[in-house]
């Protein structure tokens, strides 16, 4: 199946429209006229319907092969030119919001640094296709287990760190003074629906092994501190890493006790690192950099070894 043909079929499904996909890729329209033709002759199905521009049902199921094909290839690309440069001098960082320390931020280079908030389901599509060096992404799972991560490309991720993880009730919750809450006792409470700031609540129901964990509101976004402003409002809970969750304003963090899961935060890279990136990825693993101190001072950071896995703007509404 020809790429080229493939991503003009894609553009053509999202737009509804070939004079505009023809726009947005430079070519005539009637080439990519020419281009769905050949595709839907190469397949032996018709794949767009034209008055209106819709995929039939063959085309729908094409469509959910050809984001990760094409994904594939972008980053296969980008592994080979990688692979060919000559070592880079800068760096690009691409970071989940409940990812990036304080002790990190000391051991980055002091200049030729980029560094990108991201989703977390963005972050491996990132490094896959060049887009960032290195990405440093986190979530919730059993103690020394590896976080799902999409399967965009041949990943390289090291564990560099984990800590236990924390409810955020607003400060007044009848359950803040407990010492610890189980997971099973909040799955009919109203929860913040976060999936990008703080832990997502799918990964609380696999935890959980069922249903419930009802988003009362929705938040979309990266940014933290807006989410904790919602959950000190008595919008719904939260969990976060302890570190995130202490002294919060208006609100108390409090043990999540079982299951037994924490916070983990992982390295992810393609290839074989060179320059700054290779350095950078050599001092966290050394120092737990991600790690946040104990209550007894002492560095709460569990490091992994290097685990190849195969192919491996803020918005608040109700």
């Amino acid at each position: 199946m020809d790429p080229h043909l493939l991503r003009t079929y894609v553009t053509v499904a999202r737009l509804a429209s070939f004079s505009e996909a023809a726009r947005e890729l430079g070519y005539t329209q009637s080439a990519v006229s020419q281009h769905i033709a050949a595709l839907e002759q190469d397949l032996g199905a018709p794949l767009l319907t034209r008055r209106p521009v819709l995929p039939t049902p063959a085309g729908d199921r094409l469509l959910e092969h050809a984001g990760p094909l094409l994904l594939r290839l972008e980053a296969a690309r980008a592994d080979v030119r990688r692979t060919a440069a000559a070592p880079d001098t800068g760096l690009v960082l691409a970071v989940t919001p409940t990812a990036l320390r304080g002790r990190t931020a000391a051991l980055l280079p002091p200049t030729g640094v980029t560094v990108r908030v991201l989703a977390r389901e963005e972050i491996a599509a990132e490094v896959a296709t060049g887009g960032a060096d290195l990405g440093v992404v986190d979530g919730v799972a059993a103690p020394s287990d590896p976080l799902r991560l999409p399967d965009v490309a041949p990943l390289t991720r090291r564990g560099i760190a984990e800590e236990p993880v924390h409810v955020v009730l607003p400060r007044e919750h009848p359950l803040g003074r407990r010492p610890g809450l189980r997971l099973a006792d909040l799955v009919d409470a109203r929860w913040l629906d976060a999936p990008d700031a703080g832990v997502p609540l799918d990964q609380l129901r696999a935890a959980q092994g069922g249903g419930g964990f009802r988003a009362a509101l929705r938040c979309d976004g990266t940014d933290l501190r807006t989410l904790l402003t919602l959950a000190a409002a008595g919008h719904g809970l939260t969990v976060l890493p302890a570190s995130l969750a202490a002294d919060a304003p208006g609100t108390v963090a409090v043990p999540l006790t079982a299951p037994r899961i924490v916070h983990r935060t992982e390295l992810v890279h393609t290839g074989t690192l060179r320059g700054p990136a290779a350095r950078l990825a050599a001092a966290l693993e050394g120092r737990g950099a991600f790690a946040s101190p104990s209550e007894g001072g002492q560095d709460a950071a569990v490091t992994a070894p290097a685990a190849p896995i195969p192919h491996a703007p803020t918005e608040a509404r109700t």
